[in-house]
């Protein structure tokens, strides 16, 4: 299991628990954070940009230059964005990451 810590809007944070190949867009939506998510995991949006605990960026696998191209789009990015479809949780035990005040999601999830 991959103890997932979402930092809301708010700053509540909230841990979930995920399976091992979980996607970290499909946990969110699960949880009802408010990542839309539009095209579906396509690289096509950055409705589901979450920025990445510093500690736990590092560990993950580098971004894509598709995915870099969406993330000059993406409201609020940082250093530490990334885009919650393109991050797979099978090779972590634990990750953070913060919901940017900026994300809206409008399909009322």
């Amino acid at each position: 299991m991959t103890r997932v810590t979402f930092i809301e809007r708010d700053g509540t944070r909230r841990e979930v628990e995920s399976r091992p190949g979980d996607r970290l867009l499909d946990v969110a939506q699960n949880t009802d954070q408010p990542l839309e998510g539009t095209c579906e995991g396509q690289m096509a949006c950055s409705t589901c940009h979450v920025i990445v605990d510093p500690d736990d960026f590092a560990r993950l696998p580098r971004a894509v230059e598709e995915e870099e191209d969406m993330l000059d789009l993406a409201a609020g990015a940082t250093r530490y964005s990334r885009l919650s479809c393109q991050i797979w949780l099978d090779a972590i035990d634990a990750i953070t990451v913060r919901i940017p005040p900026e994300a809206k999601n409008m399909r009322g999830r």
